[in-house]
């Protein structure tokens, strides 16, 4: 959350520099990227508020916790920035096909700026979503990383048409439109990503064979036959079949069960909860 409000003030300044330094220096891919910072402002706020919400703890009405507000979230960021692509393409080429005045050789520091802050943002906000295993926090780091990309876009842009001289005005407003590409290229990628968390999309290999690991070697359990794991939230909720002797006592069974759960919640990071089915060992057919 503390990454994430960073995030929040930052964008705050950067979006009113770009948009006043556009607007001073007549480049409307500035201006454009100043916009889509105000995105990262409110896609930030999602963020924020989705973290808040899936750190509640599990209610009676809820029994699995408030884990699905944060995929939902990072959904909710690739849709706006989906329609932010759109939205800034149809006005790019609107100015491409506008005469308008030569951009003014300041916006390019302005962008140099922007693109260095931009990616330590990106860096910062991506480690901090690694380590919490959270798709929205990492949906908000790229969020930013396009940010920069647009940025760059503009910069290149921007050059082009000074260097270039009359006649290449336009060449801000094509790198305007080659941001909106970036823009909706990364809205898709993250739109995926988090509409597969929503259909509790497996985890990666390593994670379910550590689980698996981990559980065969409590005393007692012969072999794993099923191992589900679902992220929710920042958590993982496991659904494992333990194959144990067919000759034991259902007591001595439900104890077996018991260590599984034990050793799993207390050895795999971020295990919000386990349920352990025991299956029993068929002996082998004559």
């Amino acid at each position: 959350m503390r990454a994430t409000v960073l995030g929040i003030l930052a964008s705050v300044v950067l979006a009113a520099v770009k948009v006043i330094a556009g607007l001073a220096g007549h480049s409307y891919a500035l201006i454009a990227d100043g916009f889509e910072s105000v995105l990262d402002i409110l896609s930030a706020l999602a963020v924020w508020g989705s973290l808040r919400i899936a750190s509640r703890p599990p209610t009676e009405r809820f029994p699995y916790g408030f884990g699905k507000a944060e995929p939902l979230a990072a959904v909710a960021i690739a849709a706006v920035l989906l329609i932010a692509a759109l939205a800034l393409a149809v006005q790019s080429v609107r100015e491409i096909l506008t005469p308008h005045h030569m951009p003014a050789a300041f916006t390019l520091v302005v962008l140099v700026v922007v693109v260095a802050v931009k990616e330590a943002m990106f860096r910062a906000l991506a480690r901090t979503g690694d380590a919490i295993r959270s798709t929205a926090v990492r949906a908000d780091a790229w969020h930013h990383r396009s940010d920069a990309l647009t940025s760059l876009a503009a910069f290149v842009g921007i050059s082009v048409a000074l260097l270039g001289g009359p006649g290449y005005e336009s060449a801000d407003d094509w790198a305007a439109l080659l941001a909106c590409s970036l823009i909706a290229w990364n809205g898709v990628r993250l739109f995926r990503a988090a509409w597969a968390e929503l259909l509790d999309v497996a985890p990666d290999p390593e994670v379910v064979e550590g689980v698996r690991r981990r559980a065969a070697s409590v005393q007692g359990v012969r072999e794993i036959e099923k191992c589900h794991l679902r992220k929710s939230g920042l958590g993982l909720f496991c659904d494992i079949h333990v194959v144990v002797d067919a000759e034991i006592p259902v007591r001595e069974g439900h104890r077996i069960a018991h260590l599984v759960k034990d050793a799993l919640l207390e050895g795999i990071p971020g295990l919000l909860d386990v349920a352990v089915h025991v299956e029993p060992d068929e002996p082998p057919s004559s």
